[in-house]
């Protein structure tokens, strides 16, 4: 591309000819311009200088465009619209848009998550594609990188200011055992968690630290005398509790899926020890300006608004049904 006669071109009389094509007025240009009817008149003059053609000429009508003038009109709304388009951004459509957008979650967020958002995103974007990983030990690092486009997690206590960030929500934790397991029998301390083998689910090292931070007492688990599962896959986990004495630490909002925790109560951990995590949704602050990543970040907050409030009292429902004390 030869970009030496673009010297010669001033975006500003581009403009000015597209207002006198429109208004035939050298006074109504100016007044659309913001400018005197003196700077519009030599405005005009530049314009006939640069095209080499009087442009516009006086009759008892007002000014009437010159073939070439009328040769200019016809290409010079599609530049002008297009210049309007490159600097405004495209506009984004949903439906029509073809590619795939990555995020890292947990396991037991996807759960909670995943069925209400993938149905509400492939009604909108059916042709978006979603990559979901839920086993990353650096996922900040990762949305740096440009790996990953959101990451959903437990919420940090510091992030950097290249980072967007969004508080979600947060809720407890919650002791799962299977019905009729003999920790339901009776009130829940630490000791008597120790009699039973424990199933720990993956949990990034960052996301061990913040919890434990985030505790009003650290949960006494490091070195559990009995033999523990250490698992990343929830439904596994969840089928283990369902056959087994083990007990697993988790969210207790995980009880708001009652197909797949079928068979499964919640009790509240030891008196004194409640824990409330909370957790966020990131992204890097390169998408900011992007209309994809803006769309997402909009639907995934929305569903999770929308899943909480009823979901929450039915989580807290199945809890206190198999945590009110002692049984006789």
């Amino acid at each position: 591309m030869d970009t030496r006669e673009f010297n010669k071109i001033d975006l500003n009389l581009l403009i000015s000819l597209q207002v006198l094509l429109e208004e035939k007025s050298v006074s109504r240009a100016a007044q659309r311009l913001f400018i005197t009817q003196s700077a519009m008149s030599k405005t005009l003059t530049r314009l006939r200088s640069l095209f080499g053609d009087e442009l516009f000429t006086r009759s008892s009508h007002g000014m009437q465009p010159t073939p070439r003038a009328i040769e200019l009109s016809s290409g010079l709304h599609g530049i002008l619209g297009d210049i309007s388009h490159l600097l405004a951004g495209p506009r984004f459509d949903p439906r029509s848009f073809k590619g795939e957008v990555a995020l890292a979650l947990s396991e037991y967020i996807g759960v909670a998550l995943l069925p209400r958002l993938t149905a509400q995103l492939n009604a909108q974007s059916p042709r978006l594609d979603l990559r979901v990983i839920t086993r990353i030990e650096n996922p900040l690092e990762a949305l740096a990188q440009g790996n990953l486009d959101f990451v959903f997690h437990v919420k940090q206590a510091d992030y950097s200011p290249e980072y967007r960030v969004e508080t979600v929500g947060g809720g407890p934790l919650a002791i799962l055992i299977r019905e009729n397991h003999p920790l339901a029998t009776e009130e829940i301390t630490w000791e008597r968690l120790t009699q039973f083998p424990l199933i720990k689910l993956y949990a990034s090292n960052r996301e061990q630290v913040e919890i434990q931070q985030n505790a009003a007492s650290r949960m006494p688990m490091g070195n559990h005398p009995l033999g523990t599962l250490e698992i990343s896959h929830l439904l596994t986990a969840l089928e283990v509790l369902r056959q087994t004495d083990y007990f697993m630490p988790a969210p207790a909002f995980l009880l708001q899926q009652e197909d797949a925790t079928a068979g499964i109560v919640g009790l509240q951990l030891p008196r004194g020890s409640d824990l409330n995590i909370e957790y966020a949704l990131v992204a890097h602050r390169r998408a900011s300006n992007s209309p994809l990543h803006n769309w997402l970040w909009d639907e995934i907050t929305r569903t999770i608004r929308d899943l909480r409030t009823p979901l929450q009292r039915k989580m807290r429902q199945r809890i206190t049904a198999t945590s009110t004390g002692p049984k006789h």
